[in-house]
């Protein structure tokens, strides 16, 4: 399981990488505090809000997604 941080600063950058979470055909889970939302859900995508650190698990790689992961990694 690969665990990254991201943050995404307004809702461009959310659909963005909810698109780039779409193309992928495994799970993606986005967790903050205690809440879990599945990467390639617009609205639960926005009720987790921006600017704030966000992480992001999934157990496969592809090379589009991991451009957008490396756009908006939190170093």
């Amino acid at each position: 399981m690969i665990e990254r941080k991201i943050r995404l600063t307004d809702t461009e950058e959310v659909k963005d990488f909810v698109r780039a979470a779409g193309k992928c055909d495994f799970d993606i889970d986005v967790c903050y505090n205690r809440a879990v939302i599945d990467a390639k859900s617009l609205l639960g995508m926005l009720y987790l809000g921006i600017c704030k650190d966000l992480v992001v698990k999934y157990g496969e790689q592809d090379e589009c997604f991991e451009h957008i992961m490396n756009k908006y990694a939190v170093a």
